[in-house]
């Protein structure tokens, strides 16, 4: 119930009990002190009305940020508020938010509150969630669990709620993924979320992008043209997320992945190599290419079973849209671009002259 509304039921219930108590009088009736008493009560309320919508709430003279935790209740948040001087009369607080009904609407989260506001006004602000931003990036590249444990440190969720849900077929469904488990479909970028969200609503905003890019006609009509699937799609982004630096070289990178799928070759994609790799990334030895795995594509053709981290959009666009290029191979040069081949000899010396650049900088590195 707003404001607005109360204050038109209090003016039309006075009105009528003043009325009610004159016409009562006139008549000499004996009931005409009930509506008299009743319009004495009514002022009173409107006193207290008055006092807690118009006079300052607290003793500050500068913005203060408060936090509201989930599952607060009202007493509990009134002592928060009392606590930070943002109101020096909880009661009044709590008494309001009772009166209007809002006392369990009040949203948790991050407030940045403004000096003298009004009780009416500071349940205004709690109960519309008017609450502060945290910006929080998620980098490409990474796996789910690594965007659990940046979001949990952010304070913004749960990190075991939101892996369970990463990882729950029924949610996953209702996000619209093809998929049973999210891990790679979530999109990296620079988030600003309220805190108070839950698990849910944040994993919603996270894999929105990708669903809608998966929904868009030019998408079905290339998937189509490629005979892909949206599954091989976001695996062959993650691997060319895996492999780029630069977005000028994700299309290029894209076409010659494209090309080797076409022409049966396998991947032969580092990368994929990293993700069956136990620990942190390091570099890939001839040993580790004979794992066995589905992930292995230096002994399996055609893509892995499923993506090997979470792309972001410019690799997603370039695995869609390849560039029209007719290389076989590619190598880092070392400054994180890379030298692009047609043939095995080419590429073979273009390796070579990497090694000679990686040996240099070995020696560099160890004053020899």
């Amino acid at each position: 119930m707003t404001l607005l509304v109360l204050i038109e039921i209090y003016a039309f219930l006075l009105v009528f009990c003043i009325g009610a108590a004159w016409y009562m009088f006139r008549q000499k009736t004996a009931w005409g002190w009930f509506p008299a008493l009743t319009a004495l009560l009514l002022l009173g309320y409107g006193a207290f009305f008055a006092s807690v919508q118009l006079d300052p709430t607290g003793t500050v003279v500068n913005p203060v940020v408060i936090t509201i935790p989930k599952g607060a209740s009202m007493n509990q948040i009134s002592g928060i508020l009392a606590e930070a001087q943002v109101t020096t009369k909880p009661n009044y607080f709590t008494t309001l938010g009772q009166i209007l009904g809002v006392d369990r609407q009040l949203k948790a989260g991050d407030y940045e509150i403004p000096p003298m506001l009004s009780h009416y006004d500071l349940l205004l602000t709690l109960t519309q969630g008017h609450t502060l931003l945290r910006k929080v990036t998620l980098p490409e590249g990474i796996r789910a669990a690594d965007f659990a444990q940046i979001l949990a440190k952010a304070d913004l969720v749960d990190s075991t709620r939101f892996m369970a849900l990463v990882q729950d077929s029924l949610f996953c469904h209702d996000l619209g993924l093809p998929v049973s488990n999210a891990d790679g479909y979530l999109v990296p970028e620079t988030y600003f979320f309220h805190r108070g969200l839950d698990e849910k609503q944040i994993l919603q905003t996270m894999t929105k992008p990708l669903v809608a890019l998966l929904t868009e006609p030019h998408t079905i009509q290339r998937l189509q043209a490629l005979q892909f699937t949206p599954v091989n799609l976001v695996t062959l982004a993650s691997i060319i997320e895996g492999e780029a630096i630069y977005d000028s070289e994700r299309p290029t990178i894209s076409g010659v992945y494209h090309n080797r799928l076409q022409r049966g070759i396998p991947l032969q994609a580092d990368p994929t190599i990293q993700f069956i790799i136990d620990g942190p990334p390091r570099r890939v030895l001839y040993k580790d290419l004979e794992i066995d795995s589905p992930y292995n594509t230096y002994r399996h053709r055609g893509l892995p079973p499923g993506p090997i981290n979470n792309p972001g959009m410019a690799s997603l666009r370039a695995a869609l849209d390849p560039s029209d290029v007719s290389f076989l191979y590619f190598v880092a040069r070392g400054d994180g671009y890379h030298t692009f081949s047609n043939n095995q000899s080419e590429h073979l010396a273009a390796k070579r002259k990497f090694d000679k650049i990686r040996r240099e900088v070995e020696r560099s590195r160890r004053g020899i």
